[in-house]
């Protein structure tokens, strides 16, 4: 039987002054070792169920279990265990992509040596060893996206969390982040990755759920959601289940 890695149970967030509940009693576990995809258009409650897990946001109701450690009671050990990479590009645009890093793996309590080795092994992995000592306000949308991923990589997490990790960038650089995210998955890294790309979640994702309005509205392999529903594909399922295209 796998185990669990991540148990959301009930959990429930209004921020305040609003009515409307960001997220309301989502329950969902997530596998170890899957790439777990979280679908629904912008404001749906992914980034808010996100931020929640790697412990910026508390939340009103329910229970949180990571890695078998409660959430927040038992933040501080559980912060090593995970690795966030924001939608927002978090880096300093007039430092070079390895000083960029250096900073965020000192963050870490990363020792200097296996820093620098783990900084080059992982710019060499996405791509990016012959652009290391560019500023990074020279870089394209795709090239920041990939050292914004890097730099959750550095304490080399059990589980990581990804906020929409494509969007606006080129093809180049979304086949590359794609292919390496899978690799790195192989080797045991589980992931949950947040999306309304849904072509992108149903070649990426073992298992998936839909958000929509902070509400959980199926989960399921991307086969079985596509098959039992009569759709064409996830994004048809969506439609079908809101009324809503994530086109619009």
């Amino acid at each position: 039987m796998q185990e669990i890695i991540i148990n959301i149970n009930n959990v429930s967030k209004t921020y305040r002054g609003n009515t409307v509940s960001a997220l309301s009693n989502f329950s969902v576990e997530v596998v170890q070792g899957e790439i777990f995809g979280l679908l629904g258009p912008n404001g749906a409650g992914k980034s808010t169920l996100l931020n929640i897990l790697c412990g910026i946001l508390p939340f009103d109701t329910g229970r949180i279990n990571i890695c078998g450690l409660n959430l927040p009671q038992q933040i501080d050990e559980i912060k090593p265990l995970i690795g966030v990479v924001p939608q927002e590009i978090a880096l300093y645009p007039t430092m070079t992509a390895v000083e960029n890093l250096k900073i965020f793996g000192g963050i870490y309590g990363i020792r200097k040596k296996e820093l620098k080795q783990r900084i080059n092994d992982l710019l060499n992995y996405f791509g990016l060893e012959q652009s290391k000592n560019r500023r990074i306000k020279t870089y394209s949308g795709g090239m920041k996206r990939r050292i914004n991923l890097i730099a959750g990589l550095l304490h080399n997490p059990q589980i990581l969390f990804l906020d929409e990790p494509t969007v606006s960038v080129d093809v180049q650089s979304k086949t590359l982040i794609l292919n390496n995210l899978k690799e790195m998955n192989a080797q045991g890294t589980t992931i949950i990755y947040t999306s309304h790309y849904m072509e992108e979640a149903e070649m990426l994702c073992s298992r998936v759920a839909f958000i929509d309005e902070g509400k959980l509205l199926c989960k399921g392999t991307p086969k079985d959601l596509i098959h039992n529903s009569g759709s064409e594909n996830l994004e048809s399922l969506y439609l079908k289940l809101t009324g809503k295209s994530l086109r619009d």
